[in-house]
């Protein structure tokens, strides 16, 4: 009767297990991150424009949520004046400032996303071909200010966010730094954070251990997890620079890398999985791409040129909605087989409308985007059912 009672809740646990994980498409099948760069949502729906899905116009953040989207990654600049005079208007708002960023964060959290904020800790954008430092930093002369600049910005940024119920889950100490931070167009006297040019890797440490010991600080005073991740552009960078960087101690807790394969060729697609695994295995870190993108076609939809589609596709992966679904998938699916984190997709909603950017009025970027030209919500969200 024992033996016979023992069959009888097993076979009832069995099909309560079946049962649940057959009772939705939506519930997740792991803690695999799917998630999207939406820094311009913000800006792009203050100037009047509209995102649709199944042609019912709605909010942004509200598509990405109800699709199924874990994490919603936002840049933070620290003093952005220059996107509210591309308009002309003194009295306009700034674009990717703390409020800006705030108000995505919270939007995405009330949609169900997780979020990710990305310290690019400069005026205007951080990446492997320039890193200023912002102009209210411009006349430090050691590193011992910077080290306090870097941990009182980011304690306070993240104090503030949480006073208003954003904080994130993930922060991002610079962005795309593969030679360094704060070395473009600086003062002779500031402080040399350049590791290509200068080898000054002991700055560039101690400048991200001040923004680690900030997150930290939170972490205690709030008793909370946030990860902190590091940023580097191109597979091909990761061992050489978490190799340097890791001689010695740097606190963090994910390795992150930017991948466009159209322009990422060194590792490639196929080799990907394994140099991510062995990447991860070696520095003993969590990893996740922070950024990638492919085009679903290449025409344009407004007048301002598009800096995915000229080039060579990758071999099976055409420049179509369903290319663009595929290559998604397949990624996503190499990235779960390496043991990383997740994907996040760069700017998946800068769709073709005239906002103002450094580079002209409109979008570089729509034909990389999840939307079709009418705004509405393509078919590469179903990548996530997969």
């Amino acid at each position: 009767m024992k033996y016979r009672l023992m069959l009888v809740v097993l076979f009832t646990v069995i099909v309560s297990c079946s049962n649940k994980n057959n009772s939705s498409e939506s519930v997740p099948v792991n803690n695999f991150i799917h998630g999207v760069d939406l820094s311009y949502v913000n800006q792009i729906q203050i100037r009047g424009g509209e995102y649709k899905d199944n042609n019912q116009v709605k909010d942004a953040f509200e598509i990405f949520g109800s699709k199924g989207t874990g994490l919603a990654r936002f840049r933070l600049w620290h003093n952005p004046q220059w996107t509210k005079e591309l308009y002309g208007d003194d009295n306009g708002q700034l674009y990717n400032d703390f409020e800006d960023t705030q108000s995505a964060i919270l939007a995405s959290k009330r949609n169900g996303m997780k979020t990710l904020l990305d310290f690019h800790y400069s005026d205007t954008w951080a990446d492997p071909d320039k890193q200023y430092a912002p102009e209210a930093w411009e006349n430090i002369t050691s590193i011992e200010t910077l080290e306090d600049s870097v941990y009182n910005y980011t304690l306070t940024t993240l104090r503030k966010l949480n006073q208003n119920n954003a904080l994130p889950e993930y922060v991002q100490l610079g962005n795309e730094t593969n030679c360094g931070m704060f070395y473009s167009e600086k003062n002779d006297a500031f402080p040399d954070c350049n590791v290509c040019e200068s080898k000054e890797w002991d700055n560039l440490r101690a400048v991200l251990n001040a923004g680690a010991r900030a997150v930290r600080m939170v972490e205690s005073e709030l008793n909370t997890e946030i990860k902190i991740i590091l940023h580097v552009a191109d597979p091909q960078f990761l061992d050489w620079w978490f190799g340097e960087l890791t001689k010695s101690v740097v606190d963090f807790d994910a390795i992150g890398v930017s991948y466009y394969p159209l322009w990422h060729r060194e590792v490639s697609f196929d080799q990907l999985e394994n140099h991510i695994k062995n990447v991860k295995n070696k520095f003993g870190k969590d990893i996740i791409i922070l950024e990638t993108a492919y085009p679903w076609t290449t025409e344009g939809n407004d007048n301002m040129p598009n800096l995915f589609g000229d080039q060579v596709p990758l071999e099976g992966y055409a420049y179509t909605p369903s290319g663009q679904l595929n290559f998604m998938k397949d990624l996503s699916t190499k990235m779960k087989s390496a043991g990383a984190l997740g994907v996040v997709y760069w700017e998946s909603a800068w769709i073709a409308y005239p906002i103002k950017t450094l580079w002209g009025t409109g979008s570089s970027w729509e034909n990389c985007t999840y939307f079709d030209y009418e705004n509405n919500a393509s078919g590469v969200f179903d990548y996530m059912k997969e």
